[in-house]
């Protein structure tokens, strides 16, 4: 059995859900049809003449991008062009792509998260908070003899999540009443008699975004024909997203240590930087892409230095001035978020043959 776009696209979108996104931003399916057979995927940064030809060489019949290849407002499909040609190519191949972006930057195990976790930072939280999810509370009745099953359906569909700990449920045990009417297929009690049933009350915590998923496996794993629940508006706050990470080292080190543990980690062949090398620096922000305008976000929120990419020359001024340093790697560093990419989709679609990480380096910039 051959899966298709729409299937990876589902998983990727629990990975990065796509109302993470910025308004302005262009995510999804970029070319294509959700519908086609897939066989291999083939992750990259960006949509590039030569990253359509290397996918037409290893077969591949889905790329995932992190940048759009659509991003903005086309006016006309020239295949004189370089876009028009690229455009051309994955229709004549038959090759759909599917951009996610700056959801993948918010999102959890995304590419922020991947660039802290790659330089060991600890205690990691969003930067700039983008969104805060609400939370439901779920309280189903069930017959003793299946509290255990479905309250299992409910947690591994993503209920019952506080903090560190998951499966977290409250229970009591009461007594059920119902009467089968004409036309009902009760799992117990018999057409027009009056059923009593010990039951227990399962009650747990669902984020907004999961309702379907959970409601869908209470009611497959739940033995009656209708099942009694309340689904109850939580004034809890639930988990933040947002842009970049705040995080501290393991341990202080220097500026010029930590640069130096930047290029390794990220594989860059050089960098810039802006501060006293031999500053002591412990509490690091960090932005994959282009993150200039974030850097008052950082100062205030008290970082020793800020990690990110095309930083400007007043910019990098008045940030030093302020008395934060600066890394910037590079835009391109997102990379690091294709093995994530990969693994999870790996692990999360079956029946996927292959998924390659590009070859091609899209990195525009060259050094001397």
């Amino acid at each position: 059995m051959t899966v298709t776009v729409r299937e990876i696209v589902n998983q990727l979108e629990k990975l990065a859900p796509k109302k993470f996104a910025f308004e302005w931003d262009n995510v999804g399916l970029q070319v294509g049809s959700l519908d086609q057979p897939v066989e291999n995927v083939m992750v990259t940064l960006d949509v590039l003449e030569e990253v359509v030809d290397e996918a037409v060489e290893k077969n591949v019949n889905l790329i995932i991008a992190h940048h759009p290849l659509l991003f903005k407002k086309l006016n006309q499909i020239d295949f004189s062009t370089p876009k028009g040609r690229v455009i051309r190519k994955l229709i004549q191949n038959d090759i759909s792509v599917y951009a996610s972006h700056t959801n993948l930057d918010i999102a959890d195990g995304g590419v922020n998260d991947a660039l802290a976790e790659l330089i060991g930072l600890r205690d990691i939280k969003p930067l700039i908070e983008t969104t805060n999810e609400s939370l439901l509370k779920l309280a189903v009745y069930v017959p003793v003899s299946h509290a255990d099953k479905v309250r299992d359906a409910m947690s591994e569909a993503g209920a019952g999540y506080i903090g560190d700990y998951s499966h977290c449920t409250y229970q009591v045990n009461g007594e059920g009443t119902f009467k089968p009417l004409e036309g009902s297929d009760p799992y117990i009690g018999s057409t027009g008699e009056l059923e009593r049933v010990e039951e227990k009350r399962i009650e747990t915590i669902v984020p907004s975004f999961l309702t379907q998923k959970v409601l869908k496996a209470m009611n497959e794993s739940h033995p009656y024909e209708e099942a009694a629940y309340d689904l109850i508006q939580l004034l809890n706050e639930g988990k933040s997203y947002g842009v970049g990470r705040l995080g501290e080292l393991e341990e202080e080190m220097t500026l010029e240590a930590l640069c130096m543990l930047v290029k390794d980690k990220y594989q860059v062949p050089q960098l810039r930087y802006c501060g006293n090398a031999r500053q002591k620096v412990k509490k690091v922000a960090l932005l994959g892409g282009s993150g200039e305008n974030y850097y008052k976000d950082a100062l205030r929120k008290g970082a020793d230095v800020y990690i990110t990419g095309d930083l400007s020359f007043h910019t990098a001024q008045d940030a030093v001035e302020a008395g934060l340093s600066l890394i910037d790697p590079g835009h391109h560093v997102e990379k690091v978020v294709h093995t994530y990419v990969k693994d999870y989709l790996e692990k999360n679609v079956s029946q996927l043959g292959t998924v390659l990480i590009s070859n091609v380096d899209t990195e525009p910039f060259r050094f001397m």
